[in-house]
């Protein structure tokens, strides 16, 4: 309980200095981690639900109007979907692997009620999806509706599960990967809110893998490169990883055919 306090502790922490300027980014490189947790109830590993948390203290106690949510982790974020699904002012985004954990959350047909509808937005992902085709929603999708929501504030639910060797999920991205999505996020913070975004750490259970996809995405964050590389790439460097399938194509295209009652996509 003590150390759950700590973790959601530290990605507050790390939203306040953001939010005072003292740092341009930040990633709250804490465990346990949060984006399952419900209002009372702690699953998945989560007790409390730090990014969720973070995004409602930024906006009672730092004077944030509009925050992005975006969920990186390979399984959906149900708890952030529960804390903001009527709330038009935080904006979630997850991309996930679809028909993962937990069962029967992160559909298509979960958009958000009432005055927040259209501003809960899953993406799922096919089984086998990597860099190509992640950074393919990325650009379809949340470029556009982040464009048009104009965040103060982008907060990323970090998880490397997505990661090619996770034993809990069945996707192929690796750190080359996350070296492209987070430059990417970075892009969109500067463009709307001064740069001000801050990663928390999520899931991630490739224990001699997560390390490599984790230190690429605070090279991308920090702009300082070391020499370290990615030393499982003979393992890998026949995955099609950075190929576009038909497939993740047709996943994007009913995303955007959902969405587009919402959004100009």
């Amino acid at each position: 309980y003590e150390i759950a306090l700590l973790s959601t502790g530290g990605t507050l922490t790390a939203v306040e200095h953001v939010m005072a300027g003292k740092i341009d980014n930040a990633y709250a490189l804490t465990r346990p981690p949060s984006h399952h947790a419900e209002k009372a109830l702690g699953m998945g590993f989560c007790l409390f639900n730090n990014v969720a948390i973070a995004a409602k203290y930024a906006r009672k106690e730092l004077g944030v109007e509009r925050a992005l949510i975006l969920d990186w982790d390979v399984h959906h974020g149900n708890g952030i979907e529960s804390a903001f699904y009527d709330d038009p002012n935080v904006l979630f985004v997850t991309l996930h692997q679809e028909r993962n954990f937990p069962p029967e959350r992160g559909t298509l047909d979960d958009v958000g009620e009432g005055a927040g509808e259209g501003y809960n937005i899953n993406i799922p992902l096919p089984a086998g999806t990597g860099n190509a085709g992640y950074m393919y929603a990325l650009e379809q999708i949340v470029e556009p509706v982040v464009d048009q929501f104009k965040p103060e504030l982008i907060l990323i639910a970090a998880g490397q599960d997505a990661n090619a060797f996770d034993p809990l999920a069945r996707m192929m991205v690796t750190p080359e990967g996350y070296k492209k999505m987070t430059p990417f996020m970075l892009k969109l913070a500067d463009k709307h809110c001064d740069g001000k975004l801050v990663a928390s750490h999520e899931g991630g259970y490739s224990t001699a893998y997560v390390p490599f996809c984790s230190h690429a995405i605070v090279e991308e964050l920090t702009g300082i490169t070391k020499d370290v590389g990615d030393p499982f790439i003979a393992g890998i460097h026949n995955l099609p990883t950075n190929e576009l399938y038909d497939i993740q194509k047709e996943a994007v295209e009913k995303i955007r055919s959902v969405y587009a009652k919402y959004w100009n996509l």
